[in-house]
């Protein structure tokens, strides 16, 4: 596996992650959405992230290869300690380890963020098609998350219903009194430090 450079993502990035993200978008059902957003909107995005929570980039040669963040899993406020989490890896540079490498990362800044659930909201065919496989939770899987729930026939695209799967991995331990959670810009310092994230 090569390793790549992980980086904190830009709002200025939007473009060339939105060439990742985009195929995704009109070629399969592994996200939800039916348009790509715009430029624009992808920024915003990327900007609303990272108000409180890591969003990743692996680059290797100065190319954009992939990349993950955390968002908001619910807003009450007594699910302050988990998020969702999300990754797109540029499509002619899957199985070379770097969603391994992004996740891994994402990890280790939540870890420091004092959050203790990661979970993840995985498309699900009934059946492998064009447009979708299981090799999402496959991923998952390998990466040390559990199966906890499964919604049937809940989303339509591309003419077919479609799953969806939650699946969650703990990152830290349930206590009595857990220790406050940490916004993303509270751990920048400490990410550069221990893991060389900027």
């Amino acid at each position: 596996m090569n390793s790549c450079h992980i980086r904190t993502a830009r709002p200025e990035d939007a473009d060339e992650l939105l060439k990742i993200y985009a195929p995704y978008v009109e070629n399969t059902a592994i996200t939800f959405e039916y348009e790509s957003p715009s430029a624009e909107e992808f920024s915003r995005r990327i900007s609303h992230v990272l108000q409180r929570f890591p969003y990743f980039i692996a680059e290797r040669g100065g190319e954009i290869l992939g990349y993950a963040y955390a968002s908001t899993f619910k807003e009450r406020a007594a699910y302050g300690r988990a998020v969702e989490t999300s990754i797109y890896v540029r499509t002619d540079a899957k199985g070379l380890g770097i969603g391994q490498q992004l996740y891994t990362a994402l990890e280790n800044a939540l870890k420091l963020q004092n959050i203790l659930n990661v979970n993840a909201c995985i498309a699900y065919p009934a059946r492998r098609d064009e447009y979708l496989t299981k090799d999402s939770e496959r991923f998952h899987r390998h990466m040390g998350y559990r199966l906890v729930g499964k919604f049937t026939n809940c989303a339509y695209k591309f003419g077919r219903w479609y799953d969806m799967i939650w699946m969650e991995k703990y990152i830290g331990e349930h206590t009595d009194t857990p220790a406050p959670v940490r916004s993303f810009s509270e751990i920048r310092g400490e990410l550069k430090e221990k893991y060389a994230i900027e």
